[in-house]
């Protein structure tokens, strides 16, 4: 009996929680005028897949610091200036550091047969100064105690550094739409996504530590060239940055990447003995340090009787050089330029004002974004420990205390889109409850369309984080994944080819209208509590903590 009575009042707790988030639902106002022409001039008149055309297949590959960049800077404002938006400008976030563009990349194997090799550079590694042969070896260096084997072995060598990746068969598809069980599932609260991610930070940053002190050790041994093979199978090559692009830094020898059916031929060759020469031909340039192509690009639409306040939307420009960046991410800028054309060709009239930012730098640990947010909302001390400037920014431990600026309460909300060209599914709230039911109505008339689920869950990764990380309203949509994490992240394959139009024209829509409704709200949107500030002996404690796990 006294069971049955606490799962009674656990179930009428639980339908009045659930009765008042219908009422909170219910009682948010929804534009559906507004909502009919978006989708109108979304399913009619869409600009999106223009906007990624030429920011893919003309503009191409964006790395942060490069001219291409810089020009797809100038393409975005003057996109801008074309629609009527204003305040339109950008805001550098140097010093960063060196440009880099790939020019040229030739890979042929030699002996002890001929055929030409596909592989692509990482960014910021050296050119070949021309056209060079070397003989092929295996050199396992996965730690440090790795080195001293190879001392005096290498020079004149091209380097494989990694084991062969081992093939198998595709027994599922590439891309992937969320099912309603996954939906579902997602929409459920998730206990555990922090430790996790603790240990996928200290595996990173154990990496990159050893990456550092590898190609030191490369250039200084005179290896001609070193060669990864890629995490993917079929020909796509995952490719990123092997040198530095701070120019007092060691960027090792020329470092590619190479497809790995093509790595697991070579690797094989030579574990057999065989005497494999290759000729490399890479020509890489690198920039001196420009401010205009280490940008954020910024621009809106003037609010009313609530102009002083905020609402912001954007996605980051910048991407890697292995594709043309399309997935990652001029699909999500394509969404929100696409979102804020919507609302000017549909006459809308916000009363808060309407800010779009393009991010760069986001490829390099969200650099734009913190900038921005570190300017203009909220910042911490810089740290003074050295081993700490020598990391990443997002892999820093906080500082404090958190110094607040004028515009964090002015900021109702910044909307984020950056998990592929997929469409909207839903939107992760942040573990802030009381947006459940906002979020909901908001979704309820793009239901039709996909989007059905608000998540309470926490997700990372995109420049919704710099904001969230000081107090201030930040989301990332869930998105379908597609083929994202299996072809197109990061990859050769990230390609215009690979996003679909009617996902465009979904997500651009259902942004628009997010960004409406927070915009023409009576109140802003509600807040969780403050960050809290690091305790001022967390130095001390991580030493105990660090001698206790030694113990």
């Amino acid at each position: 009996m006294r069971i049955l009575q606490v799962l009674c009042g656990t179930a009428l707790i639980a339908t009045s929680f659930s009765g008042q988030l219908a009422l909170a639902a219910s009682e948010e106002k929804i534009d559906l005028d507004l909502i009919t022409k978006l989708r109108d001039e979304a399913m009619n008149r869409s600009k999106a897949q223009e906007i990624l055309g030429t920011l893919t297949d003309e503009i191409g590959p964006r790395l942060t610091g490069s001219p291409a960049l810089r020009k797809a800077g100038d393409w975005t404002r003057s996109k801008f200036g074309e629609w009527g938006l204003q305040n339109i400008h950008s805001e550098s976030f140097a010093p960063f550091g060196r440009g880099w563009t790939l020019e040229k990349t030739t890979l042929r194997m030699v002996a002890p047969s001929q055929v030409d090799l596909y592989a692509i550079p990482k960014a910021w590694t050296p050119g070949t100064n021309g056209l060079q042969r070397g003989k092929l070896i295996i050199a396992k260096m996965v730690a440090d105690e790795d080195l001293p084997k190879w001392k005096g072995k290498l020079a004149g060598a091209i380097v494989l550094l990694d084991e062969p990746l081992p093939i198998k068969p595709h027994v599922k598809a590439d891309a992937h739409r969320y099912t309603h069980e996954e939906l579902s599932e997602l929409s459920k609260i998730d206990f555990e996504p922090s430790a996790s991610r603790r240990g996928d930070i200290q595996t990173y940053l154990k990496r990159f530590a050893f990456a550092k002190k590898l190609r030191t050790f490369l250039a200084e041994e005179k290896a001609l060239a070193a060669l990864n093979v890629t995490r993917g199978e079929d020909g796509t090559i995952f490719v990123q940055e092997g040198g530095s692009y701070k120019k007092d830094e060691v960027t090792g020898p020329p470092t590619l990447v190479v497809a790995s059916e093509t790595y697991n031929r070579l690797y094989r060759l030579v574990d057999k003995k065989k005497d494999v020469e290759l000729e490399i031909d890479v020509k890489a340039t690198f920039s001196d340090e420009d401010p205009e192509a280490a940008i954020n690009v910024l621009a809106e639409i003037p609010g009313t009787d609530k102009k002083d306040e905020i609402v912001m939307l954007g996605a980051h420009l910048d991407s890697w050089h292995g594709g043309t960046g399309a997935t990652d991410n001029a699909a999500g800028v394509a969404m929100a330029m696409e979102a804020v054309r919507l609302l000017k060709a549909t006459g809308f009239k916000p009363r808060r004002t309407i800010r779009i930012a393009l991010w760069g730098g986001e490829e390099q640990g969200l650099l734009g974004s913190r900038a921005y947010v570190n300017k203009w909302i909220a910042s911490r001390p810089e740290p003074t420990d050295p081993k700490e400037l020598e990391l990443p920014t997002f892999a820093r431990k906080p500082t404090g205390p958190l110094s607040i600026k004028p515009m964090h309460s002015k900021i109702s909300a910044y909307f984020n889109l950056d998990n592929g060209g997929g469409k909207i599914r839903g939107i992760y709230a942040e573990n802030n409850a009381t947006l459940k039911p906002i979020f909901d109505a908001w979704l309820a008339p793009f239901n039709d369309v996909g989007a059905t689920t608000t998540t309470l869950r926490n997700t990372g990764s995109t420049d919704h984080v710099s904001f969230d990380r000081v107090g201030v309203p930040g989301f990332q949509f869930v998105q379908d994944d597609m083929d994202y994490f299996s072809r197109t992240h990061h990859s050769s394959m990230d390609v215009y080819d690979k996003v679909q139009k009617s996902d465009l024209t979904q997500a651009s829509m259902i942004l628009a209208s997010f960004v409406a409704h927070a915009a023409n709200r009576n109140d802003m949107l509600p807040r969780k509590p403050m960050p809290k500030d690091p305790p001022p002996d967390e130095k001390k404690d991580d030493k105990a903590t660090e001698e206790t796990a030694v113990k």
